[in-house]
């Protein structure tokens, strides 16, 4: 068993827990730090996230290593969630961890998406886009994942190890020159070879070492939300699912929640539950915060006088690479800032909503959940 991701401990302990007891169980996951879980047969390594280190990089290797042991008598049994790109990010060959660790931290301060980040990490890395797969030697592969990625195509989730890479070189240069990334040297040299076909590539679509290779989402965003929506309606609250899949930048989007909201405000109570994942584009001096602290500053500002309770949080845990989930707005926020002399328009423009809500103590901290599909918001109308 091998796998990696925010929920990759988790399921390693779900697995030895159901796993028959005559049976022999070995193997390897790695998740982000905090996020451990005690196994008995599994091992289990902490490494960094968004940004990888030398613990994951060293993992990774050793992954390879033992799924180059297996043959077609054998079983690999894969463990994806969200955060296995950088958590077994062992670059290729002429790049250097740091090399990786400069165009990963470029591209999330430029407001890349997800996609776009593991269009590029695929090609410099060596475990993702269907590459653990091909080094199985042909074993009999399941993947079971845990999507946060939004539609929930395992070639996106952690950047694919056991999927076909649709993409190709090209598209990582092309993502490089679209965010104006200033890459090293070897990370060019390394997408041009492959680009030119001196260099290796990830393995497509159709290819025969998919023959035996079986994709699973077992969880996704879709389903989290979907509960949700089925408390507040236990609880008399009428819920209204806007989308699984929402994207684009967080003030942007708290813009459109909040005219939603203006819109819905004299329908009586109401939840408003939306997921997916939105980007920041981060000015070169700026403030703390994640996503969805970012998304609940900007729409505070954009409510004004429409009351209404909101959260927003990663379902992991983490809001970006912050010590909160998220944070949440009250229909006073505004005015218990002024009260206390916060300027909420300042802390937005730079990019400071952890500073905005930890003055008011309204930061959601949970600490790791060990689990991850996409994040979560819902706007709360028409109540006390």
């Amino acid at each position: 068993m091998l796998g990696g991701g925010k929920a990759a401990a988790r399921m390693a302990a779900a697995v030895e827990a159901h796993w028959p007891q005559h049976a022999p169980l070995s193997g390897l996951v790695v998740t982000r730090h905090g996020h451990a879980e005690p196994t008995r047969h599994i091992e289990v390594v902490e490494a960094s996230h968004p940004l990888p280190d030398g613990r994951g990089e060293a993992a990774a290797l050793r992954m390879l290593t033992l799924a180059g042991q297996l043959g077609p008598d054998d079983l690999l049994l894969a463990l994806i969630s969200g955060g296995g790109s950088s958590l077994l990010a062992a670059p290729v060959g002429g790049v250097t961890l740091k090399d990786l660790r400069r165009v990963t931290k470029a591209l999330l301060g430029a407001g890349a998406t997800i996609h776009d980040i593991n269009t590029v990490r695929k090609h410099l890395t060596r475990v993702s886009g269907g590459q653990l797969a091909r080094a199985a030697n042909g074993a009999r592969v399941l993947a079971l994942i845990i999507s946060d990625v939004v539609g929930d195509d395992p070639a996106h989730i952690a950047s694919g190890p056991c999927a076909p890479d649709p993409g190709s070189c090209a598209d990582a240069l092309a993502c490089l020159q679209r965010f104006h990334i200033d890459a090293p040297v070897a990370v060019v040299d390394h997408l041009h070879a492959c680009d030119a076909g001196t260099a290796a590539d990830t393995p497509k679509p159709g290819d025969s070492i998919f023959t035996h290779v079986d994709n699973r989402v077992i969880a996704r965003a879709q389903d989290s939300l979907a509960a949700a929506v089925a408390y507040f309606e236990a609880h008399g609250v009428p819920a209204v699912l806007i989308s699984d899949c929402v994207s684009g930048d967080a003030q942007a989007v708290a813009r459109q929640h909040a005219a939603l909201a203006r819109a819905r405000s004299g329908d009586g109570s109401l939840a408003l539950v939306s997921g997916g994942e939105t980007t920041v584009t981060l000015r070169p001096a700026h403030g703390r915060g994640g996503r969805n602290a970012e998304f609940l500053l900007a729409l505070a500002l954009a409510l004004g006088d429409t009351p209404a309770w909101a959260l927003a949080c990663d379902t992991d845990g983490i809001d970006g690479s912050e010590d909160n989930a998220g944070a949440f707005v009250t229909p006073d926020t505004l005015a218990r800032a002024r009260a206390l002399g916060i300027d909420a328009a300042t802390h937005l423009a730079a990019h400071d909503s952890h500073g905005f809500f930890a003055a008011l103590g309204d930061l959601v901290v949970t600490g790791p959940t060990r689990t991850n599909v996409n994040d979560f918001r819902a706007l709360l109308l028409g109540v006390g």
